[in-house]
């Protein structure tokens, strides 16, 4: 079956980086949009980043352009999140995702999650 695992998240100081690593397997993804989103505490599931798996065309929320950078290693099956400048706001639970949506930004039009990694920046 098909399987998103999240790796690489951790505690880090404001200003510091991480990376973080989704591999997928269980089925090609050619033609599937990965995404990562976010949930901070009390905060509702966000839209962080998404790449096109055949294209490698990207799309950022507005909160981290600039600041994170998504890639994909189609030899690994594997989708990274470059985050640098990190800032206590980005502070939650990062998730993978893989789908066909017509739009990268709704969660809802996925079809498979990983277990998410939790990120915390202090201050």
């Amino acid at each position: 079956q098909v399987q998103l695992v999240e790796s690489g998240g951790g505690l880090v100081q404001a200003g510091g980086s991480l990376r973080l690593s989704c591999a997928a397997s269980g089925r090609t993804f050619i033609g599937y949009v990965m995404g990562w989103f976010r949930r901070g505490p009390g905060k509702e599931r966000e839209f962080v980043a998404g790449i096109s798996w055949t294209y490698g065309s990207t799309d950022y929320a507005d909160s981290v352009k600039g600041q994170f950078t998504i890639s994909r290693d189609n030899a690994k099956n594997t989708v990274y999140l470059q985050m640098n400048s990190l800032k206590p706001e980005d502070t939650a639970v990062y998730y993978c995702a893989a789908g066909r949506p017509s739009s990268a930004r709704s969660p809802a039009l996925y079809d498979y999650w990983g277990q998410g990694t939790q990120v915390t920046v202090s201050s």
